[in-house]
């Protein structure tokens, strides 16, 4: 009964926030993927948006990655540094990237000039996307300088996350381990303290964090933004927040993102009962691909939703002579 009752530390703001956390992140981007490939099927040309890798192509990508993982073993200490300059300019672009439509929009809605200022690679800088490019940069050097949780969590990162190579070559007993650095500064999960909002922390320690990593948002939005756009497939209609409820029957979205969130409370959960992190992926898995996998099977449309639909190449051709 003890361990049961734990797990009302799930009612804490801390879980809380992180769990409504990854649902909206992972939502958000699932919905902009769709959106994206709507723009792409409004503007699209088969040349330009599909992008097809060959098979030589296709076996780079695992030796390049195998080589990449060699070389950070070896000479992790030299290339730490780099690996961290690296993230900073990941991070100031894709924080633009995010930031960018929401600046737009709000311009469109306030009618304010946006004047031509330079061009850079051929691309037109507005005054405004400047001033964006600006406070991004402020925003990642604050975060290099001070490693805040709440500057962390706005930039996928966190102060210090484990080194994995030192994981891997400790397991192995392998040599040279003094030579390994301990902790790495890499923006792969979002932390929130356990005592956020005056919420209670289990081991008493006020300087503990919550955590769920990076890929453990990012893997299972691939699965969401992939049953979202056969949903829009099937239907054909403007998907948006308020209409995705419409009763067409094929709204596997519903089946995924509630999947995704039992899943998350179910790892949560674990880690409360065994007082030891858990594996995300190993609840979250199971608990999105499987409600989609049985109801497109109910549906008998497994084979379709696993093998997808090719453009229609004779339509693109008729669409070119017109």
């Amino acid at each position: 009964m003890d361990s049961l009752w734990k797990l009302l530390y799930l009612l804490e703001p801390a879980p809380l926030t992180l769990i409504l956390t990854a649902v909206a992140v992972t939502f958000g981007s699932a919905f902009r993927a769709l959106n994206y490939g709507k723009e792409m099927e409004r503007n699209r040309d088969l040349s330009e948006a599909s992008i097809t890798l060959d098979r030589s192509q296709a076996l780079m990508i695992p030796i390049m990655s195998s080589c990449s993982l060699l070389l950070m073993f070896y000479l992790f200490s030299s290339v730490s540094q780099l690996l961290t300059a690296f993230t900073a300019i990941a991070s100031v672009s894709s924080l633009f990237f995010c930031l960018s439509p929401h600046v737009a929009y709000l311009k469109s809605q306030l009618g304010l000039a946006d004047p031509f200022v330079s061009r850079c690679c051929s691309k037109s800088f507005t005054r405004i996307q400047g001033l964006l490019l600006l406070a991004c940069i402020l925003m990642v050097a604050a975060w290099l300088v001070s490693g805040h949780w709440i500057l962390n969590n706005l930039l996928v990162a966190t102060q210090q996350a484990s080194n994995p190579v030192h994981t891997v070559a400790n397991s192995l007993s392998l040599p040279g381990l003094q030579l390994i650095t301990k902790k790495l500064e890499l923006p792969v999960k979002i932390v929130f303290p356990r005592n956020l909002l005056g919420g209670a922390s289990p081991g008493g320690n006020s300087a503990d964090f919550m955590m769920l990593g990076l890929g453990d948002m990012a893997i299972p939005a691939m699965l969401l933004a992939l049953v979202l756009c056969f949903d829009h497939r099937k239907t054909r209609e403007t998907v948006s927040l308020l209409d995705l409820h419409s009763s067409k029957g094929h709204k596997y979205i519903w089946y995924a993102l509630p999947g995704y969130a039992v899943g998350l409370v179910t790892a949560l959960a674990a880690g409360i009962l065994t007082h030891s992190p858990q594996p995300a992926l190993l609840y979250l898995v199971p608990s999105t691909l499987g409600p989609v996998i049985f109801i497109s099977w109910l549906r008998k449309d497994l084979v379709e939703l696993w093998e997808g639909t090719m453009p229609n190449l004779s339509d693109k051709a008729r669409q070119i002579e017109v």
